[in-house]
């Protein structure tokens, strides 16, 4: 134990002053180690996303958008409950690709917010200096946004399921129609979280990241719509599926109109078919296992 050693100068007008010298105390305890590390950063990011811990400004926008996802599944409930429909007005695949706007606008704010501040003050190499590596630390930021963002799509649709058990709907339908919506929005989160903080992690000013991740996926959306509907027009629709590799929220469409069953959003309401729609699916993996790539290279370089 360290000693205490007390210096007493001679009183002031204020009254005696001290000066103690503790020392350094040794640590006995548990050391938790690098798994809870991890966990703790993940767990504090996924708080974070929603402005939990922090101030309330920071709260405001992710709780927004939060019940902005939520309140029109609410009024399609209630709607079906009250003139007895035989159906939902939407379904499940489709709610989070009408939606599109609102995720966007969620994940250009938080990506940035989960590592832009990080890179600013230059506070990356501190976790580095504890028993954590640089794959830990993407790990946990890309689960966490992942998370975050599975959060804010599967919300409504759960609004949507109970909604549609109320209204007592067929269960064996809406139960294949709830876990078809789950599926498609996991890799939705995915994609979307690893696109999102590749982008946010190019830059310290979460300003300039949030524009980057809006201008991205808003024109990357915007370009492959226009060119499928030249392609209808044109009646080159062999082309309309192959153009939809090319923008985030049509690879998830393209890959559940082939797998799951969905609508699709394409021109004519033809998506992939199944063996284009492998190319989708093996699309999207790579473009998640990539941006996870990215970033440990990203955050390798950055923590020397």
């Amino acid at each position: 134990m360290a000693t205490e050693q007390s210096m007493q100068t001679p009183a002031t007008a204020t009254g005696d002053t001290r000066i103690h010298n503790i020392g350094y105390r040794s640590y006995d305890g548990p050391r938790l180690g690098r798994s809870y590390a991890r966990l703790s950063l993940y767990s504090q990011s996924l708080r974070g996303s929603y402005g939990l811990g922090r101030s309330v400004k920071s709260k405001v926008l992710p709780m927004l958008l939060f019940v902005v996802m939520c309140v029109p599944a609410a009024i399609m409930v209630a709607v079906a409950v009250a003139t007895k429909a035989k159906e939902l007005p939407l379904d499940y695949t489709r709610y989070a690709i009408v939606m599109q706007a609102v995720i966007s606008l969620y994940i250009a704010s938080q990506a940035p917010q989960s590592v832009s501040r990080d890179l600013r003050f230059k506070t990356v190499p501190l976790y580095f200096s504890r028993p954590i590596e640089t794959a830990d630390y993407v790990r946990a930021k890309f689960a966490a946004l992942a998370s975050a963002l599975f959060i804010l799509t599967a919300a409504p649709l759960l609004v949507l399921y109970v909604g549609a058990l109320l209204a007592k709907l067929d269960f064996t339908d809406q139960t294949k129609g709830f876990a078809q919506g789950l599926v498609s929005v996991a890799l939705l989160s995915l994609l979307f979280a690893g696109i999102g903080l590749v982008i946010a992690s190019v830059t310290p000013r979460r300003g300039f990241g949030i524009a980057a991740v809006i201008a991205v996926l808003t024109i990357s959306y915007g370009a492959v719509s226009t060119l499928q509907a030249i392609a209808d027009v044109q009646s080159s629709g062999d082309a309309i599926a192959w153009i939809g590799l090319f923008s985030p929220i049509t690879l998830i469409d393209g890959v559940q109109s082939a797998f799951l069953g969905a609508t699709s959003a394409f021109p004519g309401g033809i998506g992939p078919s199944n063996a284009e729609g492998v190319v989708y699916v093996l699309f999207t993996l790579g473009l998640i296992t990539g941006s996870y790539g990215l970033l440990v290279r990203r955050y390798k370089k950055v923590g020397l």
